[in-house]
């Protein structure tokens, strides 16, 4: 899934390797997906890039954004994946596909949920705007954005809600906040009204430091690239770690369901704060 880190390195890729290129033509889905979602017709998609030259990309909350030299844009959410391969490696289904003048091809698929919609820089959708118009956690207006989100948030909200739902931080989800979490010592299932200072601070300190290692690192390794290898950042609290034990005090990694997603955390670092 999309989620900060891999919004801001997706895109540097995707300059890196295809920027300047010439759009040949765009496939509509092979396969129809009842939870993928496209402006309009995905048929009519081909004939608003075509002959078009893809200028770059940008990230931003939980989109990745492509942009053409005719004023076009195709932009994708967190369901989505996109994989860059050579047009004879291209796979039987996808839900989008587009060929560029280099003979390589940029496939677009979707497991359980996303949205491919292609724009003139008027797209309207409320999370988009949210992620787009959202302060980066590396903007010095980031700690005055999450302090204003702490006040107005429950007492009783534990963490996870503050941090990683109802898009108070577009890009902060329920992947990302394991480390984050971790990094700051404190249970997702705490309440943010037994924090305290000290750890409501420790908490915005470890948001930053750890989104910035995973950014700079190409994104975590649980999530993969448009060439189809892992990011960079290895994930201390995620699937990938569960037999692996705590890094700190080697303990049991405990696994469990929680506000519509798994989360992961050592019971002996991050006791839970009623």
């Amino acid at each position: 899934m999309i989620e900060l880190p891999e919004a801001l390195s997706l895109p540097r890729l995707i300059n890196e390797r295809l920027a300047g290129k010439a759009v040949v033509q765009v496939f509509a889905p092979t396969k129809p997906h009842r939870f993928c979602w496209f402006s309009g017709d995905a048929s009519e998609y081909d004939a608003g890039l075509r002959g078009s030259t893809l200028t770059g990309a940008e990230g931003f909350g939980i989109y990745a954004e492509l942009a053409f030299d005719n004023g076009r844009r195709l932009c994708v959410n967190d369901g989505v994946n996109m994989r860059l391969v050579c047009r004879g490696d291209v796979p039987k289904d996808y839900q989008l596909l587009i060929t560029f003048d280099t003979g390589e091809a940029l496939v677009f698929t979707v497991a359980m949920y996303g949205g491919i919609v292609l724009h003139a820089g008027d797209y309207d959708n409320e999370y988009y705007l949210k992620s787009r118009n959202f302060v980066s956690p590396f903007s010095p207006d980031f700690e005055a954005l999450y302090y204003d989100t702490l006040k107005s948030s429950k007492p009783s909200a534990s963490v996870k809600e503050f941090l990683a739902t109802g898009q108070h931080f577009p890009g902060i989800g329920n992947g990302v906040l394991q480390d984050i979490l971790f990094d700051a010592g404190i249970n997702p299932r705490s309440k943010l009204s037994a924090l305290g200072e000290e750890k409501l601070r420790s908490l915005l300190k470890s948001t930053v430091s750890v989104l910035r290692d995973m950014t700079d690192k190409g994104g975590r390794d649980t999530e993969k690239n448009i060439l189809g290898a892992p990011g960079g950042y290895i994930t201390k609290m995620s699937r990938n770690a569960l037999k692996n034990g705590c890094p700190v005090c080697s303990g049991a990694v405990t696994k469990e369901a929680y506000l519509g997603g798994s989360v992961y955390y050592c019971s002996h670092c991050q006791p839970v704060l009623k």
